[in-house]
């Protein structure tokens, strides 16, 4: 009878582990809400499926569209000055050539964006931060990111100052990304009333360093998302900001976000991706 009784309340034991491991592996399974009532939509480097990225058309397009904010790359000229690009050359988007910090703005403006749509040379000239917001002022909001030029956080100060004579240092108009803590951290002390993103690089993404941060979005490479990653960071209320390096799959891989109700999406085609958000 004991060895009975002892065979039964091992069998329950593993029954109730077992429904434990179910329950667990369905809570997985169910993406909980994201942090914001409304994904939000940055047009990625402007509306890079009309024209030339990082250009002020590009930028006016993406405004004329209806994208939440303007998602922009900052570079430092040999001569301090901001400009907007990607790259650390000029190479592969413009028609020039050398790394943007060896460059004069001089020699930066000797150059111009090449692109090719509807079987057409796009040009258009290589803007400074400035020009952007002499173009739009507060008429929009901004995501930039920033990154250390030469090792160092030298860039922050001076995009402050152009947010102060612009009248944007304030969080509902702009927003500040980054892959640097070093910079992140320079940014804080600048201007603390704006909201600030850690960006993880492609495959380097730390779930446990992404938690123990006091910034309140994280910026994480489609292929890095998983619904434990996406789950975790909603419970700590941090919002998720995902980009996607693949132009080929991000279609796909949107619809897969969506179904995780992540909180931002940089995009390279907003048409498609409001249709996607029903906005």
């Amino acid at each position: 009878m004991k060895l009975l009784t002892r065979k039964i309340w091992i069998v329950l034991f593993f029954i109730v582990l077992l429904l434990g491991l179910i329950g667990f592996d369905i809570k997985e399974k169910e993406a909980l809400p994201g942090v914001v009532d409304k994904p939000k939509i940055f047009a990625h480097r402007g509306a890079t499926d009309s024209f030339n990225e990082s250009t002020i058309t590009s930028y006016k397009i993406a405004a004329k569209n209806g994208a939440d904010a303007l998602e922009l790359d900052l570079r430092m000229t040999e001569d301090d000055v901001l400009i907007i690009m990607h790259d650390e050359t000029i190479d592969r988007t413009t028609n020039g050539k050398g790394k943007v910090s060896d460059l004069s703005l001089k020699d930066i403006k000797k150059y111009e964006t090449i692109g090719n749509y509807n079987g057409k040379t796009t040009k258009e000239a290589i803007p400074t931060l400035e020009e952007l917001f002499q173009t739009f002022g507060d008429t929009q909001r901004y995501y930039i990111e920033t990154r250390l030029v030469n090792g160092e956080a030298m860039m922050e100060k001076p995009l402050v100052n152009l947010l102060k004579t612009y009248n944007l240092l304030e969080k509902e108009k702009v927003a500040i990304q980054s892959f640097s803590e070093k910079s992140l951290e320079k940014m804080a002390k600048l201007a603390p009333d704006l909201r600030l993103t850690l960006l993880f690089k492609k495959g380097k993404f730390n779930l446990k360093k992404a938690l123990s941060v006091d910034y309140p979005v994280i910026g994480i490479e489609s292929s890095d998302v998983n619904i434990k990653t996406i789950n975790a960071l909603h419970k700590q209320g941090k919002e998720v900001h995902v980009f996607f390096y693949d132009a080929d799959t991000m279609e796909s891989e949107q619809k897969k976000m969506k179904a995780l109700n992540v909180d931002g999406y940089f995009t390279d085609n907003i048409s498609f991706t409001k249709e996607l958000l029903n906005r």
